[in-house]
């Protein structure tokens, strides 16, 4: 049965994209199936994994405002197993329009049913926010990764995910559990670093993922090439650390 899991932050900037084009990417190379699902108006995910956003036929959008059917909204990548659902700003309209639909925060779950198991992952990349596309998809999923820079404001910010996880199994989804917290653009070298990774080992110590993702321009090279890092620099200290990570995914789910 496949498995569906969302990266989710109401912060922006934390990696969020970046962690679910990566993984996505590695989990295909590893002789998984993949669905990558762009839930964020932005498209970035979409872009990342080279979706030209003229060439969109049927989006996200389409399956959740228009019902079409989630097979005909995925198109192919020329990566290695990994498909896109894409997205693009028409879907900033949806927080609007679902606000009085019927069954509202289970559109996507009940739209992903019928081709769960046709894959081995499903990832599911949100926006930063707590809104009504965010809830579909915490409701959706199996489990949640929660990317997270190191920083104070994150630490606040990862208090807030953590109740709206908690809201989201008691209301929608008794199954949903966090997978992993995992570390975006660490620098060892900074005290403030440090000191986050400190206070996240006294609450979290069972979360974090023991792969980090250091601060790589390669990494941040790759979307602009519509790559992820794998197909733009495999062997660099990104890619590498993608690569353990999503190791340790399949390992916990």
């Amino acid at each position: 049965m496949g498995k569906i899991i969302a990266f989710a932050n109401q912060k922006g900037g934390v990696g969020k994209t970046t962690s679910a084009v990566n993984i996505a990417a590695a989990a295909g190379l590893k002789g998984k199936k993949t669905l990558l699902i762009d839930m964020d108006p932005q498209g970035n995910t979409s872009s990342g994994v080279g979706v030209n956003k003229k060439s969109i036929k049927l989006s996200t959008y389409d399956m959740l405002i228009n019902r079409s059917k989630a097979s005909s909204c995925i198109m192919e990548t020329d990566f290695t197993n990994l498909y896109v659902m894409p997205a693009n700003i028409t879907l900033a309209g949806a927080e609007f329009e679902l606000v009085n639909a019927e069954n509202r925060a289970t559109r996507l779950k009940n739209a992903l049913l019928p081709i769960k198991d046709e894959y081995d992952y499903i990832f599911i990349d949100c926006p930063p926010s707590l809104g009504i596309l965010t809830l579909n998809a915490l409701a959706a999923a199996d489990g949640v990764i929660i990317p997270l820079q190191c920083e104070y404001y994150a630490l606040e910010g990862l208090y807030q995910l953590t109740l709206s996880i908690e809201q989201v199994k008691r209301l929608y989804n008794p199954s949903l559990e966090i997978v992993g917290i995992l570390i975006t653009m660490y620098n060892g070298r900074l005290n403030l670093s440090l000191q986050v990774m400190d206070e996240l080992k006294k609450y979290f110590a069972d979360k974090l993922f023991s792969s980090l993702v250091p601060r790589n321009v390669r990494l941040s090279e790759a979307p602009s090439y519509g790559k992820p890092i794998q197909y733009h620099d495999k062997h660099c200290a990104g890619a590498v650390s993608y690569n353990a990570v999503t190791a340790e995914v399949f390992e916990r789910i």
